[in-house]
């Protein structure tokens, strides 16, 4: 990274730490807590302290980092709310952004998507990623740039929430099963009707599930771990 930075010049210099730090913050690279060191940055990425310094206030807008005066910059933490929040919008949303992507979806792309639903992942971390990339390929075909830029915010914030929690050190909700059947609803032209509730029921599970993890003893020795 050092390296791809120090070549980089200007704005690209700029949206290259931005978008490394941001990846890293939302994979927890850098965990919910810590504090990050100025001077550590433009050592890791090779450069002044403007770029960086610009990436963290970009990144303090974002919502990802705390700048605390006279005391540093801290990496901002998770917390149920912010489970609550995020869930409360995919089950207004992805029913919704489902509708209006329907009639641009592809079938040879769905029918490898569903492909990738038959071949169980075994690292948690993968199939959170798979698992995203499905969302957002649906997302992506709904024709609205506004709903696509703010779908995606909310899935960085959705990775950052289930990896800072713990999520992907156990396996809490086996997706699989629904992914296929929206999937399946796609492919044989069912109503639009049935898609978006089979997506909204699907986005119900992974909320209540993602929910009883807080409140289990896997979470808590999670917890307990990093804390010390």
């Amino acid at each position: 990274m050092t390296t791809s930075a120090a070549r980089g010049k200007g704005p690209n210099l700029k949206r290259t730490i931005y978008n490394d730090l941001k990846n890293k913050l939302i994979h927890c690279v850098y965990p919910p807590g810590s504090e990050l060191n100025e001077m550590m940055l433009t050592e890791e990425y090779g450069v002044s302290r403007t770029p960086v310094r610009e990436a963290v206030n970009r990144l303090e807008a974002d919502g990802y980092l705390k700048i605390i005066p006279k005391k540093g910059i801290y990496v901002s933490e998770v917390s149920i709310e912010d489970v609550l929040q995020i869930f409360d919008t995919r089950l207004e949303i992805e029913p919704l952004t489902l509708r209006m992507a329907l009639p641009y979806l592809k079938i040879e792309e769905l029918l490898s998507w569903r492909q990738r639903f038959r071949e169980p992942e075994e690292d948690l971390l993968k199939s959170l990623q798979t698992d995203t990339d499905m969302h957002l390929y649906l997302i992506d075909h709904c024709r609205s740039g506004y709903l696509i830029e703010m779908m995606h915010r909310l899935f960085d914030d959705n990775t950052r929430t289930v990896i800072a929690t713990g999520q992907t050190e156990v396996k809490i909700h086996n997706a699989v099963m629904e992914h296929a059947a929206i999937l399946d609803a796609i492919i044989t032209r069912q109503s639009p009707d049935i898609c978006a509730e089979l997506m909204r029921k699907h986005v119900e599970h992974c909320r209540t599930e993602a929910l009883n993890y807080f409140n289990s003893d896997a979470y808590l020795g999670f917890m307990k771990n990093r804390l010390t």
